[in-house]
């Protein structure tokens, strides 16, 4: 069964930066030809979309972190990153990625952003 596994959340300070991961284990083909996104949800929040890459590598993006997140894949690895730059306290909750064509997600990883 194909697996979606995040990596890469931690705590930082404001205006800091991180890189997520999400890799699709045990998947043998057909990862270059899904749509994938990030998610996230604060707490007391609803989970909101923060980027989309589809499988030509098009890119989408919340107006909340355009200029600030950048999404990108590697399909030779399985796995679909997020760059997050100029981090603010607002950008913290759990951070998930999500198959478009299973409608599959991960496990989540926390990202927290101290003031």
């Amino acid at each position: 069964q194909v697996q979606l596994v995040e990596s890469g959340g931690g705590l930082v300070q404001t205006g800091g930066s991180l890189r997520l991961a999400c890799v699709e284990s045990k998947r043998s083909f057909g990862f270059n030809n899904i749509d994938f996104g990030w998610y996230r949800q604060a707490p007391g929040k609803q989970r909101e979309l923060v980027a989309m890459i589809n499988y030509g590598g098009s890119t989408n993006y919340a107006d909340f972190v355009k200029g600030r997140f950048t999404i990108s894949r590697d399909n030779a690895k399985n796995t679909v990153y997020l760059q997050m730059n100029s981090l603010q306290p607002e950008d913290t909750g759990v951070y998930y990625c999500k198959d478009y064509s299973n409608g599959q997600w991960g496990q989540g990883t926390q990202v927290t952003v101290s003031s």
